[in-house]
């Protein structure tokens, strides 16, 4: 039964659009728990467009505001507010994050307005120019300050945006990003995953997420490459703009035969219950939502010690492998052992349980009643 006490709120969620990313699989999960303690949820999307937004509009209503660049959001964004009244408008990504406050200064309407983080921002932007840089620290001054609550998904990441603002530490909160209750694969799902792995014995390694220069996952063939058994085989499950480059690479260190360029999956759930082991090779994370699914599934983990989030997640160790960001070396000597002497899945399942949509919804939830 849904919890009364936290229902009866309009909720809107404000996000760029509903591509396969881990903000917006973090943002279908919150709306799920809000809608279940009997909240109305909204998402509203600067464009209506992306892998998961069929899967947002079978949730909830969708508003589209046709929005092409972030400079134009503040007017409309303002009249959405003016029309439709919501008690929370709640806010992902930078520059939105800064916009949206703005917007519901302009609109002069009572919502409570909850920014949060999910990546460490000093490092995503570092390549941008010192002008980027200006304009990311002064946006973020201003922007933050016009917000009700401000959340980062770990302690790095509100260490992080409390730096670049310049708004002391305790200003912000830490609400760690939820996960879903795991889903049972069914037999047509398994059967679909186990087709994609090449028929062999050997061991399974799994990577989830966007082929980008963030995810380093040239850092994961290489580090594959070294590992000495002929029938251990690699997946990627995922799409981006690196995806020609690693296949470029795979070739280049004569492992293309032994790893599967699988794409985006909508679920991935039958590739973790299906995989020996999962392999984060970031340079940066805001949280690392994958870290967790692999957990709940009784998967052991081998990841970068990258900021913020693995570490957190891993207890330092104690419930996965960290290996210094950009160390080859390392993260081949971690899959050799993760593989040989993998984790209790059971405690693995266990650790994953304390990240529950119910927690953090309620974290969200409690800067209704603050405010």
């Amino acid at each position: 039964m849904p919890d009364q006490t936290l229902g009866g709120k309009r909720i809107a969620i404000l996000l760029p659009d509903f591509r396969g990313g881990g903000v917006e699989r973090v943002r279908l999960t919150l709306a799920r728990e809000f809608i279940h303690s009997g909240n109305e949820v909204e998402f509203v999307l600067m464009r209506a467009e992306g892998e998961l937004l069929e899967e947002a509009r079978s949730l909830c209503t969708v508003t589209d505001l046709g929005v092409a660049r972030a400079r134009h959001l503040p007017m409309t964004l303002a009249s959405y507010l003016r029309r439709n009244s919501p008690d929370m408008l709640l806010v992902a990504m930078w520059p939105l994050t800064v916009l949206a406050p703005f917007a519901r200064w302009l609109s002069a309407r009572r919502c409570v307005v909850v920014v949060s983080e999910h990546n460490t921002l000093s490092i995503q932007y570092r390549d941008w120019g010192q002008l980027h840089r200006f304009v990311l620290r002064v946006s973020m001054a201003l922007g933050y300050r016009l917000a009700d609550t401000r959340v980062g998904v770990s302690k790095g990441v509100v260490e992080d945006i409390a730096q670049l603002s310049g708004l002391p530490i305790d200003a912000f909160e830490v609400i760690h990003n939820p996960l879903p209750e795991p889903a049972i694969a069914d037999a047509d799902a398994i059967a679909e995953a186990e087709a994609l792995w090449p028929m062999t014995s050997g061991k399974r390694i799994l990577t989830v997420g966007s082929l980008k220069a963030q995810k380093n996952q040239a850092l994961l063939l290489q580090a594959f490459a070294q590992i000495e058994a002929d029938d251990a085989c690699l997946m990627l499950l995922g799409i981006g703009r690196q995806e020609t480059a690693l296949r470029e690479l795979a070739a280049d260190l004569e492992i293309e035969n032994r790893v599967i360029f699988a794409g985006f999956r909508p679920d991935p759930t039958p590739f973790y219950c299906t995989a020996d082991l999962f392999v984060l090779s970031s340079d940066y994370e805001g949280f690392g939502n994958v870290i967790v699914e692999a957990l709940a599934y009784g998967t052991s983990v081998v990841s970068t010690d990258c900021p913020s989030g693995p570490s957190e997640i891993l207890e330092a160790g104690r419930f996965g492998f960290l290996t210094p960001v950009g160390d080859v070396d390392a993260m081949a000597e971690a899959i050799r052992i993760a593989l040989s002497a993998p984790l209790s899945p059971e405690v693995l399942r266990c650790r994953a349980a304390a990240f529950s949509p119910k927690t953090a919804a309620l974290d969200y939830l409690k800067a209704l009643d603050i405010h």
